[in-house]
């Protein structure tokens, strides 16, 4: 069984001292713009130490050919392009500097709101490298919106479970399938978190989350 590692939010993210996208037989990252390292339009990249595979993987983005003319079965159009590749090498050199603000964040907000929300709580074999800082609130509707009152734009990630979605209405999945992940898309919310974030933007952020979840029945 081939183990295909979607890793599209996690650059640079370890488990066991291993860089997250190396432990299977190939690991798939995204560079879609709001990722942690972001293009300025849509990429990716597919990374494996098989020849073969890679050979595949750069055909299949080529339209199924490995000679100009020749196509050796029917692949896509998905070759990066100069200019993103560009933005990606420069934003590359930046990225272990964000992901280690996106850590400190992630510190602050756990020790400042540990008594009061729910917050994320990562494995101490792993280095969570905070795409997203999403905590679990009561009443996270009402507090959502009194936070964007505050101008502090938040998150829901994400709002619709898999099995309920278009794609799989077909399958007739019911919420006492999944009663946890059905209940939990109503009460999860993702606090800003990036890597040029300031330290006086994170602590109104928090600031103004106690005082809302205060007077919120939270």
């Amino acid at each position: 069984i081939a183990i295909i590692e979607d890793a599209a939010q996690a650059h640079g993210a370890q488990i066991n001292n291993i860089k997250v996208g190396t432990i299977g037989h190939a690991g798939c990252f995204s560079f879609f713009p709001g990722k942690n390292l972001g293009a300025y339009g849509d990429g990716g990249a597919i990374v494996t130490n098989s020849d073969e595979l890679a050979l595949k993987a750069r055909m299949y983005a080529n339209h199924g050919r490995n000679n100009k003319y020749d196509h050796e079965f029917v692949g896509v159009n998905s070759r990066l392009d100069s200019l993103q590749a560009a933005i990606l090498n420069v934003k590359l050199e930046f990225l272990e500097k964000w992901t280690h603000r996106r850590r400190a964040i992630a510190e602050y907000y756990n020790e400042k709101l540990k008594n009061i929300v729910e917050t994320p709580e990562a494995s101490p074999k792993a280095k969570h490298v905070y795409h997203l800082y999403v905590i679990k609130v009561p009443n996270r509707d009402k507090v959502k919106m009194l936070l964007q009152e505050k101008e502090i734009s938040t998150g829901i990630h994400y709002p619709i479970p898999l099995p309920f979605t278009k794609a799989y209405r077909f399958l007739n999945h019911q919420p006492d399938e999944f009663p946890l992940a059905y209940s939990l898309k109503d009460q999860i919310l993702s606090l800003p978190i990036h890597g040029s974030m300031s330290d006086l933007e994170v602590e109104y952020t928090t600031l103004q989350l106690i005082d809302i979840l205060k007077h919120n029945g939270a």
